[in-house]
């Protein structure tokens, strides 16, 4: 069985806390989440239901074009569209999640993010499209209580 590694602190997320996502990894254009599989994301087959993979898609996709090397507020943004694909299944262990920014503008970006299983099987994969909150297009973010 993997361990969690320690959760970076992006401050409150009730959601995240809800479904259990710890992001552990982020930088420019990339970021590494896990989340340890519990009853609770089980569907009634006894496998992981696709919203927590869509889930886990969506939030670590935002992320991944997120990242904010200099010193300001946190940067945001709203996912514009999402295309998912699953492929395989979970019924237990650990799931990490990860997201690739792969373009976009000054405005919008579009990323690529992926779920896989302890043994790095890929179980679902997505597409997608966000747009940048205002006041977060810089890479500095957001202002100071912005």
């Amino acid at each position: 069985m993997t361990i969690l590694e320690p959760a970076l602190d992006t401050g409150p997320s009730p959601y995240h806390d809800l479904i259990g996502f710890r992001l552990v990894e982020w930088r420019e254009d990339f970021a590494r989440a896990q989340l340890a599989v519990a009853e609770h994301h089980l569907n009634r087959s006894g496998v992981v239901h696709g919203g927590v993979f869509l889930s886990l898609l969506d939030q670590i996709a935002g992320f991944a074009g997120l990242y904010a090397p200099a010193p300001g507020g946190p940067r945001f943004a709203v996912t514009l569209s999402i295309s998912c694909s699953f492929m395989g299944q979970a019924r237990a262990g650990v799931l990490t999640a990860i997201g690739r920014k792969v373009g976009g503008g000054r405005n919008i970006y579009m990323t690529r993010s992926e779920v896989r299983d302890e043994a790095g099987a890929a179980l679902a994969l997505a597409q997608g499209v966000h747009r940048y909150r205002a006041g977060s297009e810089p890479a500095g973010g957001a202002p100071a209580g912005g």
